[in-house]
C-alpha cells in the first residue's frame, strides 16, 4: 500500500476517480469531519472515531460509512459492503454527475453518522451467527479431535473469519489448501489475521 502524507498528494497521485474524489471530498469536508489519510485512503473523522472513508474500486469509486448500517436513508443511497458485512455501508459514484445529483443526501447521511457518534450507537454484533464450518473443515477435527478442541475455544468472531476464509473457496482443493494454512493458527487460539 502506497504511503501519502496528506489527501492532495493522495489525489495527486490518482488517474481514475480523480475528479469525483474531488468533489467528493467538498462534499464531505463542509460537514466538519476531520480528514486523514489511513489505510492509505481519504478518511474522515468526528472527535476521533472513523465516519467515512473514500474508497476508489475498478467498477465505482465508494463513500464507506463504518456504521453505515445505524443511518437513516430516506433516498436509498446506501449499499451493503457485502453479505457478510453488517455494520459498514456504502454509497457508490461513476461520475461527477452522480456525486453531485447525491449531494444533499450524502450531507444528510454524514450529519447522521455524527449525530450516531455522538450519541455513542453502536452495531450489534451478536445477531451474527458463525456458519457451519465447511467440509474440509469438518474433516480437519474429524482426524484430530485436539483440533476441534482449540476451534471451540476460539471466538465466535475468530471462527467466523475463518469459515469465511476457507468456505470461499470456490475449488474444494484450494479449500483444502486454506484449512491446512489455517491449523497453526487455530491451533494458537489466534483469528485469521493475528499477528
Amino acid at each position: 500500500m502506497k504511503s501519502y502524507p496528506d489527501v492532495d498528494a493522495y489525489i495527486a497521485d490518482r488517474g481514475r476517480w480523480r475528479d469525483e474524489i474531488v468533489r467528493l471530498r467538498a462534499v464531505v469536508r463542509q460537514s466538519g469531519l476531520a480528514e486523514a489519510i489511513k489505510w492509505g485512503k481519504p478518511c474522515y473523522s468526528h472527535r476521533g472515531a472513523n465516519v467515512a472513508i473514500i474508497q476508489p474500486f475498478k467498477p465505482h469509486l465508494a463513500l464507506m460509512f463504518f456504521k453505515g448500517s445505524l443511518l437513516a436513508d430516506p433516498e436509498g443511497l446506501l449499499v451493503a459492503q457485502g453479505a457478510n458485512t453488517h455494520a459498514a455501508m456504502r454509497v457508490e459514484f461513476t461520475s461527477v454527475a452522480e456525486v453531485d445529483a447525491r449531494a444533499d443526501g450524502l450531507r444528510a447521511l454524514i450529519a447522521d453518522a455524527i449525530r450516531v457518534e455522538e450519541a455513542g450507537e453502536r452495531v450489534d454484533f451478536a445477531r451474527r451467527e458463525t456458519p457451519e464450518p465447511p467440509d474440509e473443515l469438518v474433516d480437519a477435527f474429524d482426524a484430530d479431535p485436539d483440533l476441534r478442541a482449540a476451534w471451540d475455544g476460539l471466538t465466535p468472531g475468530r471462527q467466523r473469519g475463518y469459515v469465511l476464509h476457507i468456505a470461499g473457496a470456490k475449488k474444494a482443493e484450494t479449500r483444502v489448501a486454506r484449512v491446512a494454512k489455517c491449523l497453526p493458527g487455530i491451533r494458537l487460539g489466534k483469528g485469521l489475521n493475528d499477528p
